[in-house]
């Protein structure tokens, strides 16, 4: 009996599908992917060695000669940041991809710090797989600060911006 209940929560999950997914993250070189779609929903993400994350945190260590210095700082790092994301509500990446604030290159920004926007307007984009992606504001509010720098990669579920 343990069986036929197993074989038609398996058919849902199309192995081609997930197959096209890891694919797409090699080709683009993303960490991970998730779609959803008629309360199905895959998530198919990469593994990073430790390696890569070790040559990617090396030009810390030097700075960080000193233990104490080492042990100010994260918790310094953590208390400024405490305040900002209590002071409203996190607007949060929707997707892996590179985060831009302006619409091109040596425009003004969606928005600034201390600027009102309005439901629905467009705060920031996000580039995913050759697709530019506008990240509306998910309520009216005042920017309380904008967490994200311009170009710089975001993973699902990173919060961009703080709305109060």
């Amino acid at each position: 009996m343990a069986s036929p209940p197993k074989a038609p929560a398996a058919d849902p999950i199309d192995a081609r599908l997930v197959r096209r997914l890891a694919d797409i993250l090699t080709e683009t070189g993303l960490s991970e992917i998730e779609v959803e779609h008629g309360g199905l929903k895959i998530r198919v993400a990469k593994t990073l060695t430790a390696a890569p994350m070790q040559m990617a945190y090396a030009p810390q260590p030097a700075p960080v000669a000193a233990a104490p210095a080492a042990t100010a700082s994260p918790s310094a790092s953590a208390e400024a940041a405490a305040p900002v994301r209590a002071a409203g509500d996190e607007v949060k990446s929707p997707m892996v991809g590179s985060v831009y604030l302006q619409p091109e290159p040596g425009a003004e920004p969606f928005v600034k710090v201390g600027d009102t926007v309005t439901a629905g307007q467009t705060m920031m984009i996000i580039e995913a797989m050759k697709t530019m992606n506008p990240i509306p504001a998910p309520k009216a509010g005042k920017i309380v600060a904008i967490l994200v720098e311009d170009g710089q990669p975001v993973e699902f579920g990173e919060p961009l911006a703080v709305i109060g």
